[in-house]
């Protein structure tokens, strides 16, 4: 031999060279699905911004909702709702607050929850209106 290995060459019965099945494959296919999931792999955002993303979200969304209750408990203690109503938006607006304090802690899925609770609360003191 010439110094290199049985897998760099492989030599028919007859001399000539025959490249081993692995450097050529016969089926192009093969490939290109090896290609399309290189692509979806590249495709997929950093799993580190998409949490980023998730808090700032929570936060966002806990912060504006925390001051809509808050300025319909003030509207609604001014005016001549029942004591219930403000109540119940005052503390629906601590709950979502609640909801972005944890939403910034990276607690996004009871963040979420909280968000939902508390629109929830809000939306049953608005029922004794």
């Amino acid at each position: 031999m010439n110094g290199r290995g049985d897998s760099e060459i492989a030599e028919t019965g007859e001399g000539q060279y025959q490249a081993p099945e692995d450097e050529h494959p016969e089926d192009v296919e093969d490939l290109e699905d090896v290609e399309d999931l290189e692509d979806l792999e590249d495709d997929g955002e950093d799993p580190v911004q998409e949490a980023r993303r998730a808090r700032w979200t929570a936060v966002a969304t806990g912060a504006l909702l925390a001051l809509a209750g808050l300025a319909a408990s003030t509207l609604r203690a001014t005016g001549t709702a029942p004591a219930p109503v403000p109540a119940a938006y005052a503390l629906g607006a601590a709950v979502c607050a609640l909801a972005a304090f944890l939403g910034s802690r990276g607690r996004t899925r009871r963040a979420l929850w909280l968000l939902v609770a508390g629109v929830m609360v809000m939306a049953l003191g608005d029922q004794f209106d």
